[in-house]
């Protein structure tokens, strides 16, 4: 976890992602980006420059009417003094049954993504971390471009004005092979997902082709951070020392 932690600190710093006293919801999902988050950002509460406090969240989806059992995950986050909260929804009922989406992933997202941030306002949070890191980052530019004939990607900090929140994703920094490293050293335990789409969707398709074309080129996925810093693409070039968001960006 210690390399993790460290990709983790220079995210916070060089998108200056956390501000004293921020109450920050952690979307946990129960997979190995998401529970490595978690306790990164715990262990980081010890250390980081600016204090902070943390709850972590997981959107139960009831995929197929059946609740998932994340007791694994409430010992590791009571062990590490992480407040937990567990919601339960009937989003994969709608998304599944009901609509019987045929590209269920939007939906399920948005749905999932609305109360979550419901769900961070409720508790008393101003910011929500989600654990996606520099392979999902690629992914998404190359779905973009793929699929939609567009330039984008999410970005390190994103203010919703609507809800008041900002989102951070602190483990951008980190490709994903070193968040699989990171968990099965520390031994975390993880949540199988239930989703019937899981390992089938779109996503998956350009996770291969970034697999392959990293093979090609081990300084891939590195390549590509620089680009996306030195894009212009929103919110990618790293905040210089010193300096502050404009107002409403925090």
């Amino acid at each position: 976890m210690q390399r993790l932690e460290g990709l983790m600190r220079k995210a916070l710093q060089q998108y200056d992602m956390i501000s004293a006293n921020d109450h920050i919801c952690i979307g946990v999902s129960g997979g190995k980006d998401s529970v490595a988050l978690t306790i990164g950002l715990a262990n980081l509460r010890n250390y980081f420059e600016q204090p902070f406090q943390i709850t972590a969240v997981t959107l139960d989806p009831c995929f197929g009417g059946v609740q998932t059992d994340y007791s694994q995950l409430e010992a590791l986050f009571a062990a590490h003094d992480i407040p937990y909260v567990i919601k339960r929804s009937n989003i994969g009922r709608i998304v599944f049954d009901e609509r019987a989406e045929q590209n269920p992933c939007a939906l399920c997202a948005k749905m999932r993504r609305g109360l979550l941030h419901d769900t961070a306002l409720e508790l008393g949070c101003n910011k929500v971390a989600l654990g996606h890191h520099l392979d999902d980052a690629i992914e998404t530019f190359y779905m973009n471009l793929f699929r939609e004939g567009r330039i984008g990607c999410f970005s390190p900090v994103t203010y919703l004005s609507r809800k008041q929140l900002t989102m951070i994703r602190p483990m951008l920094l980190a490709t994903e092979s070193e968040v699989v490293r990171a968990v099965r050293r520390a031994g975390l335990p993880i949540v199988k997902s239930l989703c019937p789409a899981d390992g089938v969707t779109v996503r998956q398709d350009t996770k291969n082709f970034v697999y392959e074309k990293a093979k090609e080129d081990p300084a891939f996925r590195q390549k590509m951070l620089g680009a996306l810093q030195k894009s212009g693409i929103d919110g990618w070039a790293p905040v210089s020392a010193g300096s502050h968001r404009k107002k409403g960006e925090r």
